[in-house]
């Protein structure tokens, strides 16, 4: 979990990848009409994210309840998010923490995707970051492989 730009994607499947895991990616459950927002430059609400947030836990449910494990890419930027999405101990939260500039220079070099830079600030703006034991908090600024080994030997522990 984090802000755009922080490295969701790329080091959720690399430790997909690593475990053996299935991963999921959250933007693709996003709506046409969140998407579109998103596109124009305007920030979602909590009100927009509310049926987004239900799909990716329906997916993360799914998953368990197959037997599977599965590594799922999503902001989760409130406490309320993270609660939605809390499937009992089942749910470990890994938040890639990075500032602004970094986070503001990764999203204005990616092609491809429907997140302007332009809507950073308010993604900070908007995030509650998660305190407590029940959070792998991790410098996102580092590469990801080094990201990966570190949520790895967090979780051995």
């Amino acid at each position: 979990m984090g802000v755009s730009g922080s490295g969701k994607s790329t080091v959720g499947k690399r430790l997909a990848q690593t475990w053996g895991w299935s991963f999921i990616e959250g933007d693709q459950f996003h709506s046409r009409a969140n998407v579109e927002k998103m596109a124009a430059g305007i920030a979602l609400t909590d009100s927009d994210r509310a049926d987004w947030l239900k799909t990716v836990r329906a997916q993360m449910e799914a998953a368990l309840n197959a037997g599977e494990s599965a590594v799922v890419a999503c902001s989760a930027l409130k406490s309320k998010y993270r609660e939605s999405l809390r499937i009992g101990h089942r749910v470990q939260f890994v938040f890639l923490n990075i500032g602004f500039a970094e986070a503001n220079e990764r999203l204005l070099a990616r092609t491809g995707h429907f997140m302007p830079a332009s809507l950073l600030a308010s993604q900070f703006e908007t995030l509650e970051p998660p305190e407590g034991a029940d959070t792998i908090n991790v410098d996102a600024q580092q590469s990801p492989d080094q990201i990966v080994k570190e949520v790895v030997a967090k979780l051995q522990n």
